[in-house]
């Protein structure tokens, strides 16, 4: 009642109920009877606790401390009793709940068993026990309690910023992609197979213990007896083993030490001696050891292979991410080359002066949905992060990955809008140490053999750069959006922002008169690896005599501006540009009306197959040798 009754806690009280009625009544205690009879006590009472993280967690680790605990116990044989119980409790607790972490966290920390030994055990021993004596003591004297209920916080406080201090440290929290439920029950069983033979072949033979003694004890020579003495005769084998046992290296050897661990001691009456050491007297054999060594390797090659990001080889992905109104979208280059576009953000109306109705925890969109979604897929570090201009849809999303997800590279259009939120986000980059790049038209990133990144926009040489160096301020960003023509496995698709109409039209005047191919030439742009529709565009502009501009060019795939905003989309944009395909991507049910019905009639009579974030879903596209292959996350839609 004290901890809030959570489903960990429940259990824990039902098994040491189940515990304490069957020594009162001298009974056999069996644990995986008891957390069995947990758990059905527990789902009859709400099926639903089934769903629960915290009951899948809590009865996963502990059933695992009953199977696995005897295999590990032994490994720690040559250490201190009370370390080897804490550490052989840690390490089988890591372990079992390793799979079920990153199926739903999709992250672990090298540093939790580290945490686990010393921060449990501080716990344990001393932060609960001086709370609960601090809490007796306030209903006798509050003043008396009041210094012990200080240490008792200033010590669990300790806990909080010790584990975000490791938490923090770069390199030792490794992001996994979800596993499939067949890789976590062959990850239980390579386990425990290679414990159980690493069990038996480990130790000394519970014999020789009687080896270093002058004489065996009696028991041992006894004739036989009448089943009326068999009683006595065990008793007294039993005593002599449990002597012996006494004497390997003066150390117990029974999984009794487990009683020493003071994060654990509920899992004490759930072993017995027999079950610590009963296989420890066979020797493992040659083919045991060979066996042994496949399944080290079958082990740490699921690891290695459960790592790595899944994608089809040499197949390029970009996914539009369904992330409300907003923009997102991650690019996956053939070669593994992760590129996010955007991150979408949660966009606040609210009055700030009625500060009441402001929540203490709101919903974000970075946070709930694009770190969570790229940890799911397995994205241990980004490559690039493009942030079209500042505004909250486009860039408010960015401050948790820049914080949850390493990044080699921050590009952004070289000014700011002036607000915290993006200034916020531009010195969190800073503090990471993540170069930033002010993004300039004829600009060209190649991210791999088969991908480059044509930046086509902004054009900043009308702004200046104030005497003091500052960062230039633009209340013009939709206009002042990057917009880039990405040429990837032989495809063209391109990115647009929120640019408006007047900066589609400045970049068709460049396309014709040539001004944009010279910016791409006097930047020394490499066209070698560039062909088809993206090196025609860049190298080759119309002539001022071109009546027929929809003729000139056919990119792949158009993510139309500003949301379909008719702000946006000019008929001479999309003819020109006569896009197979355009994405839109857009909240359900916006407040801005977008995508507009007249953007939406232009892009049916260029002919470009549409789809809308809003109706579909995630947008995905893989491309390879050319062609693309598209699919949606909602089926079924109109």
């Amino acid at each position: 009642m004290l901890s809030g009754g959570s489903p960990s806690v429940i259990r824990a009280g039902i098994m040491s109920m189940i515990g304490l009625y069957m020594a009162r009544r001298g009974l056999a205690r069996d644990g995986l009877q008891m957390i069995s009879a947990a758990a059905l006590l527990m789902m009859w009472w709400d099926p639903y606790f089934l769903l629960s993280v915290s009951f899948q967690l809590s009865f996963l680790v502990t059933a695992g401390l009953m199977i696995y605990m005897p295999l590990i116990n032994r490994l720690f044989g040559s250490w201190p009793k009370s370390l080897a119980a804490t550490a052989s409790v840690t390490v089988t607790a890591q372990l079992i709940s390793f799979p079920v972490t990153i199926l739903y966290f999709n992250q672990f920390s090298l540093l939790s068993f580290v945490a686990n030994f010393l921060l449990v055990s501080l716990i344990s021993a001393i932060v609960l026990p001086l709370g609960t004596v601090a809490m007796l003591l306030s209903f006798i004297w509050v003043p008396l309690a009041r210094p012990l209920a200080w240490i008792a916080i200033q010590l669990n406080q300790l806990t909080f910023v010790s584990v975000e201090w490791m938490n923090s440290l770069p390199g030792f929290v490794l992001i996994w992609a979800t596993p499939s439920l067949l890789w976590i029950a062959a990850y239980y069983a390579v386990l425990y197979a290679l414990l159980y033979l690493l069990h038996r072949g480990n130790g000394e033979q519970r014999e020789t213990a009687f080896i270093e003694e002058d004489t065996a004890p009696l028991v041992r020579r006894l004739p036989p007896v009448s089943m009326g003495n068999v009683g006595i005769r065990s008793s007294m084998s039993n005593v002599a083993q449990d002597q012996g046992k006494k004497r390997v290296d003066g150390k117990e050897t029974s999984l009794t030490t487990l009683g020493a661990s003071i994060a654990w001691p509920e899992y004490t009456s759930a072993f017995t001696a027999r079950g610590a050491g009963y296989y420890a007297h066979e020797r493992m054999s040659k083919v045991q050891r060979w066996l042994c060594g496949l399944l080290v390797i079958s082990f740490v090659t699921g690891l290695w292979w459960a790592y790595q990001t899944p994608k089809p080889a040499g197949t390029g992905i970009v996914q539009f991410l369904d992330i409300g109104q907003g923009d997102s979208a991650l690019i996956t280059t053939p070669e593994g080359k992760h590129i996010l576009v955007d991150g979408g953000g949660t966009v606040n109306f609210g009055n700030t002066e009625q500060s009441w109705k402001t929540r203490r925890d709101p919903y974000e969109v970075g946070a709930k949905v694009v770190v969570p979604l790229l940890k799911k897929r397995g994205i241990h570090q980004l490559d690039a992060v493009i942030v079209t201009h500042a505004d909250q849809d486009h860039a408010g999303g960015l401050q948790a990955v820049l914080e949850q997800i390493p990044v080699k590279r921050f590009m952004f259009n070289g000014t700011t809008s002036g607000k915290d939120n993006f200034d916020k986000l531009l010195n969190t980059a800073m503090e990471r140490k993540i170069p930033l790049y002010a993004i300039q038209q004829g600009m060209t990133y190649k991210a791999d053999k088969e991908t480059s990144l044509h930046f086509i926009a902004p054009d900043l040489a009308h702004m200046d750069v104030n005497a003091s160096g500052n960062m230039p301020v633009s209340e013009h960003q939709n206009h002042d959006s990057v917009v880039f023509l990405l040429d990837m496995a032989g495809t063209s698709m391109l990115f647009t922002g929120d640019m408006d109409a007047a900066a589609e039209q400045d970049l068709l005047y460049m396309i014709q008169d040539g001004s944009l191919a010279t910016q791409f030439e006097q930047k020394g742009a490499d066209f070698g690896v560039t062909g088809g529709v993206v090196q025609r565009v860049l190298t080759h502009p119309l002539q001022d005599n071109s009546n027929d501009v929809s003729a000139s060019i056919s990119i792949d795939v158009l993510k139309v501006a500003h949301h379909g905003s008719k702000t946006s989309s000019t008929e001479a944009w999309l003819q020109y540009w006569n896009a197979k395909t355009a994405v839109i991507s857009s909240g359900v049910n916006n407040t801005y009306g977008h995508p507009n019905p007249g953007v939406m009639e232009r892009l049916e009579a260029t002919g470009s197959e549409i789809y809308r974030t809003d109706q579909m879903g995630e947008v995905q596209m893989r491309v390879k040798d050319g062609k693309i292959d598209i699919r949606y996350k909602l089926v079924g839609v109109e």
